[in-house]
């Protein structure tokens, strides 16, 4: 693409109105010329309106293509690196850039630097955790979320598939999984993205909502118990990649868990096996040895059954 048609196409996506004949003015070519500039735009994915009369003129649509990049060497690379990092991410919003950017724009640069992208994949590798299902919902959510519109969903929950109407703040992949924390009857809802099974945007939209960046540098409100884990060294290590336990000091973690949580942190603790005990509070101890009971009933049965065949 040329420097003509680059600003051609700046200029268009200000959203302002104009005429071929104001275009050919402003480049100093003739209307012809501006007139296949703007059919090659088009065919390129330059989503144009044209009004006709006295009046009309060429503007972008809302859905436009935004002026193209223009990257040194080492930005070029380091920009397909985050592509091939993102391939790793399921049902990434707005995941169509992948392809368009790693096809489109990768066609347009020096074989040189084609050359050194090509090799580059065969020197680095991420290894990512797959998302447990697919969350299709994901660029509706964060659309939802920028115009803080209400939208209704379908979810899939333990007790079976509820309908319901939420105003979503924001989206967060950890662990696998999309998260969509959501407004509903007061209150901030925790939802897995990939539970979401159908999903309408409402016209309704609700000011006054925090955003997820300041939903999650919130406190949590809900009162939580004095809680004490101690840790092996080797614990240590494999709770360094844990959020919660990220203030571990001489193998001790403390803090507080509300009681709402102590299913979640009993399985959480539950991997970590001999690595990690709880000395308090009783009720949570209590629950992780019940897991880790629950865990080795099966081996227990299969070794009397073993023995009771021995003795048949």
């Amino acid at each position: 693409m040329n420097e003509r048609r680059i600003a051609l196409m700046r200029m268009l996506d200000s959203r302002k109105k104009y005429t071929a004949r104001e275009l050919a003015e402003r480049f100093d070519v003739s209307v012809r010329t501006i007139q296949r500039d703007l059919d090659y735009l088009q065919q390129i994915g330059l989503p144009l309106y044209t009004e006709t009369g006295p009046h009309g003129g060429y503007r972008a649509l809302p859905n436009r293509l935004l002026p193209p990049l223009h990257l040194a060497r080492d930005e070029a690379m380091g920009l397909f690196l985050m592509l091939k990092f993102l391939e790793n991410i399921p049902d990434i919003p707005f995941g169509s850039v992948r392809e368009h950017v790693s096809e489109q724009y990768y066609a347009e640069l020096p074989p040189d630097v084609q050359d050194n992208i090509d090799q580059l994949k065969n020197y680095v590798s991420f290894n990512m955790q797959p998302a447990f299902a697919e969350a299709p919902f994901t660029s509706l959510i964060l659309e939802a979320s920028l115009h803080t519109r209400r939208v209704k969903m379908t979810y899939r929950s333990a007790s079976g598939n509820t309908c319901s109407e939420v105003h979503p703040i924001g989206l967060y992949f950890d662990h696998g999984n999309w998260y969509m924390p959501a407004h509903s009857r007061d209150r901030i809802i925790l939802y897995r993205a990939d539970r979401i099974i159908e999903m309408t945007m409402l016209g309704e939209t609700m000011s006054n909502l925090p955003t997820l960046v300041e939903w999650l540098a919130a406190e949590d409100p809900r009162k939580g118990v004095p809680a004490k884990i101690k840790f092996t060294e080797f614990g240590v290590r494999l709770a360094e990649s844990d959020p919660l336990f990220r203030n571990i000091s001489q193998l001790v973690w403390q803090g507080s868990v509300p009681p709402e949580e102590f299913a979640y942190v009993a399985r959480l603790l539950l991997k970590y096996g001999p690595e990690a005990e709880v000395i308090y509070p009783l009720e949570l101890r209590d629950r992780v040895k019940q897991l880790l009971q629950d865990s080795l009933n099966p081996y227990l049965s299969e070794t009397i059954a073993n023995i009771e065949t021995e003795e048949i």
